[in-house]
């Protein structure tokens, strides 16, 4: 039996993938490391952006990883454990974690700033350049030409 969903509409076409990719990332997050989402708004000629922010208190800029693999963002932190200490008590754990974000289509990483203990990953989506094409349709053999005209 298959498990509806609002993707099984037959005017959606061609993205079976959407819900193995909604799946898989909600399965990925176990909460840690906290994190921000935010629309920084467009300064001047400026496209609006978006601004994630990472709680990574404790980790350098060598123990972080951040990656675009296929339309995901990957954030990866590894810490190892400092042999040469001795602890009383211990309550801050040397953790590794990974937290991946699915980028729509054109989101473009800007760059990633690491600053008391916040690592902050800013992303844009260039605006689209609007495109109209014009599809021939054949008729009994013959080519026919249908225009399609842009409403502005």
């Amino acid at each position: 039996m298959t498990r509806p969903n609002g993707l099984s509409s037959p005017f959606l076409l061609g993205f079976e993938t959407i819900e193995r990719t909604i799946d898989r990332v909600a399965k990925g997050s176990d909460g840690y490391p906290p994190y921000n989402v935010e629309r920084v708004p467009p300064k001047g000629n400026d496209p609006e952006r978006i601004r994630i922010a990472l709680a990574v208190a404790g980790f350098t800029s060598d123990q972080l990883d951040v990656t675009v693999e296929d339309k995901e963002l990957v954030i990866r932190g590894r810490q190892v454990d400092d042999d040469s200490r001795i602890y009383v008590h211990r309550g801050i754990a040397a953790r590794q974690f990974q937290r991946v974000f699915v980028l729509a289509e054109g989101m473009e990483v800007l760059g990633a700033t690491l600053e008391n203990g916040l690592l902050t990953i800013d992303l844009v989506r260039p605006e689209p350049q609007k495109t109209v094409r014009t599809v021939d349709i054949t008729v009994r053999g013959k080519s026919a030409r249908k225009e399609v005209q842009d409403d502005q």
